[in-house]
């Protein structure tokens, strides 16, 4: 079987890097490299043009990366029917951006259903799309506002994006600040991908302000950490912020509401388990209303 080899081949087309390629299918560089070259040698074709650090499709690559699409999705449409085909038992699988909103959702679905399976995968936005797209994920939570055709849509929540400041911090005996407050402070920010970045670097550019540096740390909890090392300050959404004595958060005048959308692809909605779980998002948002 070329399984392997296959989604070796159809990752790196995609990302046109041996790296890129091995960080999404969990494998070592030298692993993807190999199985590129097997598949290669074995049938005496040249897949890949090599030049510099990132790898071109050849004209035989260009002909066969649909044809290992659509192979590939077949798989996974297999494998997410024998998930979902049992009457009592199955497996879940989500990405989010955050835990707060879709953990509640979690601990409704498995109280509901005890015997189903649930894992819940943590990235950035552009991360937990990908997961969705490449069928690694059943359905994804994220605060990327998405208007394409091949997915539903739910909305979970949304929260003010708030200025989050350590209490020895020069700002903290503040309850509201404007923008223009931030200029010259060290900003920690998230990595590239990161919706709360891209409204955060959006703002900033839009109102003409200036911070003293970034700091770009690659997760929420990280960012946490920094600020209560006030190491620097940060611009989250409210319900991201813990409860810590040595915190202070300010309003953020004019700051936008981050919302936070369920998505899943049309073509799996009627499927038994991301049924339930999109009916039961809309049951507790309408809930809430």
């Amino acid at each position: 079987m070329l399984s392997a080899e296959l989604k070796a081949f159809y990752m790196v087309a995609r990302l046109g890097s041996i790296t890129l390629a091995a960080k999404k299918l969990g494998l070592s560089q030298p692993t993807v490299t190999t199985q590129i070259r097997n598949l290669e040698s074995q049938y005496g074709v040249e897949l890949f043009y090599r030049g510099g650090r990132r790898l071109t499709l050849s004209d035989d690559g260009v002909r066969l990366l649909p044809m290992v699409k659509v192979l590939l999705q077949q798989e996974a449409d297999i494998e997410f029917f024998l998930r979902n085909s049992g009457q009592a038992q199955g497996t879940l699988r989500v990405a989010a951006t955050a835990p707060y909103y879709i953990l509640d959702l979690v601990k409704i679905f498995r109280e509901r259903l005890p015997q189903v399976e649930v894992s819940v995968e943590i990235g950035n936005s552009q991360q937990v799309l990908e997961l969705l797209e490449d069928y690694r994920v059943d359905l994804a939570a994220s605060s990327q506002l998405l208007e394409d055709a091949r997915l539903v849509r739910r909305v979970l929540g949304t929260d003010p994006l708030v200025v989050a400041v350590h209490r020895n911090h020069p700002l903290a005996n503040r309850e509201s600040v404007p923008l223009s407050a931030l200029s010259g402070h060290c900003l920690l920010m998230r990595e590239q991908g990161s919706t709360t970045r891209r409204l955060t670097e959006q703002m900033l550019a839009d109102a003409g302000v200036k911070v003293g540096s970034l700091l770009e740390i690659g997760s929420r909890e990280s960012i946490r950490e920094g600020v209560l090392r006030n190491i620097g300050i940060s611009i989250i959404a409210r319900h991201e912020v813990p409860h810590n004595p040595e915190l202070r958060v300010l309003t953020l005048e004019g700051a936008p509401h981050m919302y936070e959308y369920l998505y899943c692809l049309k073509e799996r909605r009627q499927a038994r388990l991301p049924a339930a779980f999109l009916g039961l998002a809309q049951e507790v948002a309408a809930c809430d209303l």
